[in-house]
Order: structure tokens, then sequence, then C-alpha cells
């Protein structure tokens, strides 16, 4: 009983210091993560209310794998193909280059044996994804470039730490007596992913449909846990870590139509234990090692952050990162991570280093965990001014009948003709020029990121009658229908389409309306150069028509058969479609440019 008591103690002191400290630190402009860190440290190294903090540190390390399950959740497999240079290209040189560097500065300072210095550096080069991504999230910047590529950073580091701790038996001072075991795990760790992927491919889906069809909601929550729990545990057993495997089983449910709700149900349990982490973190702080190793601390931690910062600043410059993005990408990963303590705990217990080694390193770590907010302030003082500017989102007056989501030239034009036809349209943009440009010429347009579900009803989806998407991008369109349907099923969507499969795939979506731009003003276009060349107003008219009503055909033929299918329908006019595929192109080419750039693919014959 009295350990129960306690317990509930422990609990009330953290939930207490978590009421006070986040709003405090937050008003401050501090952050919410170093008021956790703070309210840690006030209750355990200074107050020693709780004294245990490894142990909760480990509980709440969950808080790390739902915060990965949910952005898995985010990257749908294609997507996560896409990042594969960043990923494994950038990664490996972000942590081979720092992991270098910091070995060599922990043989400069004075560490004879180079086993211990490799160990030191490469554990060091690993960044917080916990910290990391809280910041972006708080800042509303994890969709943005710079924070994709931190994303892709940190996943590739969350992957180093396999090699990195089957490399500590290789160094220790006793060699390991079976040398197949770094196979072995290697082999077990393969088939783990292809269990995964065989069950998230076959069961995961049946599964959630089934308990959808009892309409038990509490049974919707305990299967999304034990879905997350189950995947990280396995993962685990295989050696790699927890937030690895949520991280895969929420990429395996991203296409899925239960990936909003799934959301949803995880992300109060996400909150509450990330929160939980940071406190832990600063629970597990050791004050006696700070007082005896101070000055090697107050050198070794801004060490440690700038050669950080400067390194990942080269690297992400060297992968055609602009200057601005390069610098918060570095002001952003500078920290030691989480997975350091794994990493050098394993060391000092295989004899790499001694236990005070590892106790010392651990309070770096932390301490630059906790620097890390402030840190990030520096990138309004490092940033060059480009033009670009940051609004605050305020949709005071929003809610209307139709709610359009874009306002580039196509949205511009539809939401004329509403305004002419009397309707009250409400527009949001995730664009600060484009606000300000659009206020400028009397349009009321809001600044909001349309992907994101609280903008959406921040903006009166929930009165909208019409949801009208007209960004320019697929991805984000693609990203937006998914999330109006599942969450808004009432709205009719109409959408603006990029080409012709993107069209097919908005409408096996089934969206109430999808317009092709460059398809009707091609039409229109071609109509015109018709009668130019002296054919007459209605025979030019005539073939406009007829070209609309039999690619409207071919499209319902596709549709249902596949691209290759109403190839006969062309046999009557030497006609080629519009493009049919996506043209390469990078994310700083304007709407006209993706137009002019678009490559014709030859996909029907003439």
């Amino acid at each position: 009983m009295a350990n129960t008591h306690a317990l509930f103690a422990e609990a009330l002191l953290l939930l207490g210091g978590a009421v006070l400290a986040a709003p405090i630190f937050k008003k401050l402009g501090l952050g919410t993560i170093l008021g956790y860190l703070a309210a840690g440290v006030v209750i355990g190294p200074i107050l020693h209310y709780i004294h245990d903090g490894e142990e909760i540190l480990g509980v709440a390390e969950l808080g790390i794998v739902f915060l990965l399950f949910i952005i898995g959740l985010e990257l749908q497999p294609s997507r996560l193909w896409q990042m594969r240079r960043e990923i494994f290209g950038l990664g490996t040189a972000q942590v081979l280059a720092t992991g270098l560097v910091l070995t060599a500065l922990v043989l400069l300072i004075g560490v004879e044996k180079w086993q211990a210095a490799l160990i030191i550096g490469f554990g060091l080069a690993l960044s917080s994804t916990a910290f990391a991504l809280q910041i972006l999230d708080e800042k509303g910047d994890t969709n943005t470039r710079y924070g994709q590529r931190s994303f892709s950073l940190l996943l590739f580091q969350d992957l180093a730490i396999v090699p990195l701790l089957a490399l500590i038996p290789l160094l220790a001072t006793q060699a390991p007596e079976d040398t197949t075991t770094a196979l072995q795990d290697f082999l077990v760790a393969i088939s783990a992913i292809a269990a995964m992927l065989m069950i998230g491919r076959y069961v995961l889906n049946p599964l959630f449909q089934i308990i959808a069809r009892t309409g038990a909601r509490e049974a919707m929550i305990a299967a999304a846990l034990f879905v997350v729990l189950g995947s990280a545990t396995l993962l685990q057993f295989a050696g790699l870590s927890m937030a690895m495997g949520a991280f895969l089983a929420g990429v395996l449910l991203s296409e899925s139509s239960y990936r909003h709700e799934l959301e949803a149900d995880i992300e109060p349990f996400r909150g509450i234990l990330l929160a939980l982490f940071f406190m832990a973190v600063g629970l597990s702080l050791d004050i006696d090692v700070v007082f005896r190793n101070y000055q090697v601390i107050l050198i070794a931690v801004p060490t440690l952050m700038l050669a950080k910062a400067i390194v990942i600043y080269l690297i992400c410059r060297m992968g055609r990162s602009p200057h601005n993005d390069a610098v918060r990408v570095a002001l952003l990963l500078l920290q030691g991570g989480e997975f350091g303590f794994v990493l050098f705990t394993a060391a000092a217990a295989a004899g790499v280093f001694s236990s005070a080694v590892a106790s010392l390193l651990v309070v770096i770590v932390t301490l630059s965990m906790a620097l890390t907010p402030i840190a990030s302030l520096l990138a309004g003082v490092l940033i060059r001014e480009d033009g670009r500017e940051e609004i605050e989102e305020d949709f005071e007056g929003a809610g209307s009948d139709v709610l359009m989501i874009g306002f580039s030239r196509f949205g511009q034009i539809a939401a004329q003709i509403l305004l002419a036809g009397g309707r009250d349209v409400t527009v949001i943009d995730f664009s600060a020029d484009r606000v300000r440009q659009a206020a400028s010429f009397g349009f009321r347009i809001y600044f909001g990121d349309g992907t994101r579900k609280e903008v959406l009803r921040a903006a009166g989806i929930e009165k909208a009658k019409i949801v009208a998407v007209c960004t320019h991008k697929a991805d984000i369109t693609d990203r937006i229908v998914d999330l109006v349907q599942s969450d808004y099923p009432n709205a009719r969507v109409y959408v603006r389409s990029y080409d012709r499969i993107h069209t097919l795939s908005l409408r096996a979506r089934g969206v109430d309306v999808e317009v092709r731009e460059t398809f009707e003003s091609g039409l229109l276009f071609g109509r015109k150069t018709l009668e130019g060349l002296g054919v007459g107003d209605d025979e030019a008219l005539a073939i406009s028509d007829d070209i609309r009503r039999r690619d409207e055909e071919r499209l319902i033929l596709q549709a249902a058969e596949g691209l290759t299918a109403g190839r006969h329908m062309l046999h009557s006019r030497p006609v080629r479609p519009e493009p049919l595929i996506k043209p390469k192109h990078t994310e700083q080419v304007a709407d006209d440019e993706e137009e002019g750039m678009a490559v014709m693919a030859q996909t029907v014959a003439d």
C-alpha cells in the first residue's frame, strides 16, 4: 500500500510540475520543452522528491514511440521512397562526418583509447528525435522543407544506433566469444522487418475493419495502442529500436482509411508521454557529476553543440539546402540524443570506458538538450532576409458556404466568379506573401496550412457546403482530400487536378468534381488556333467539343480498365493526350514554369 501511495504522489508531482512549468515557459517564449526539463530538475535533483528518474525515463520513452508512429501515419510509402536520397544520402554523410569530427575532438582533449573515442564521438553525433520533432511541431514547421530534411537526418540516426550497438562488443576490452552473433542479429532484424511488412499488408486493415463494424470506440483505441506497442516490441526483440518499429507500423497504415482515426486516438497518449519524457530527462540529471566536472562540462557542451551545428550546416549546404534552411536544421539538431544514453550505458557495461565517463556523457547530452530550445532562437539572428514573411494564423470571421484551400491563379479566378455570383468564400493559403498580395487587392484570405485538421476546423469547414481544393501540388491536394473525406464526409469536395493520372486518382477517391486546368485552357487555345487558320467558328467548336467528349469517355474506360484503355477512340483524329506523368521539378519552380516544363508522354497511339 505504501508503494501505491508513493506512486500516486510521484504522479501528482509530475502532473503538477507540468501544469505549472509548461504555461510559464511558453509565455516567456522559451517553449514547453524547457519548462518540462526545468520542472524535472527541480522535482528530482534539487528538491529530491523523486529519486527513480531513470526508471521513469524508461517508461516515458514510449512518448517517442507514439511520436514516431504518428509521423509514420503522415508518410505514405511513395513519399518515403521519394525521401530515400535524403535519408540514406545526407543521413549517412551527417552521421559519418559528425561522428569522425567529434571522435577527433575527443582524442584531442586527452582520451587515449581510440575505441572509447570512437563510441563517444558517434554517440554524440546522434541528435534527439523527441526534442527536434517537438520543436518543429510547436513551430508548425514539420511539413516545411527544412522540417522534412531534419526528419530525414533523424530517421537515419535512429537506424544508425543498430550498427553502433553491434560495434561495442568488437571494441570491448574482451573480444566476443561468438563471432557469428552480429550476422545472426542482422538476419533476425531483417526477418522482423519482413514480418512487419506482411502483417501490415494482410492483417492490420482487416483487423480495423472488423473492429470498426462493432462500433466500439474503446476497442479502436485499444487496437491502436496494441498495434503501436506490438510493432515496437517486435522490433525491439529483433535488436532494433522501439521507435523504429512504431514508425514502420505508421507507414504501413498511412494509406489506410483509418489513419486519421488512429492519429486522433494516439495523440493524447503521445502528448502526455512526451511531456513525461522531457521531465524524466531532468529527473535523471546527476547534480553531483555536474559539480565534480563543471570545468569539463563548461567546455564540452558548447564545443559539442558548435561542432555539430557547423558540420550539419555544411552537410545541408552540400545537399543544396538554402542558407536559411541549413541554419535551421543545424540549430535544431545540435544536441545529443536519447539514444546516446543507451549507447553509453552499453559501452560502459562492456568495458569500453568507465561508468564515471558514461555518467559524465549523459550529463553533457542532457545539458545540450536543455540548451536546444534556446539555441534554436538564434535562427532569427543567423537567417538572411529573403523577402518571405511568416504571419500568425487568425481565422476571426471565417466560415462560409465555400471553403477554398489554395489561392494561386486558378483559385483567384474561381473565387472571382463565386464573389460575382454573390457567394461568400473563405480562402486559406499557406503562403504569407500571397496573403499580403491578396489583401492589397481587397481580398480577405487567411493564412494557414490546409493539411492540418485544426486549421480546417478554425477556418469553418464544419459550416462549408463545398470544399474547393485549389492547391497546385498533387501530393498536398491528395492529403487534403483524404483528410476532408475522412473527417468531414458531408462536405462536397471540388478539386483542381494536376494531370490525367491525378484526375483518375481523384475520381477513384470519389470527389464530387475535378477539373484539369491545363485541359480546358488547352482546348480553348487549340480552338482559337484553328479559327486563326481559317476554320469556321462552328466547326472549330464542334471539334473541341468532340475532343472533350471522347476524352471523358476515355477517362471512364481508363478508370475501369487502366491507362492503356481507350486507344481505339482516337483513330478518327490524330490527337495526342495531355501529360500522363508528373514533370520533374524542384520545389522552387513557379506555377507557370511547372506548366511550361511538362513532359508530354506518348501513352496513347495516334
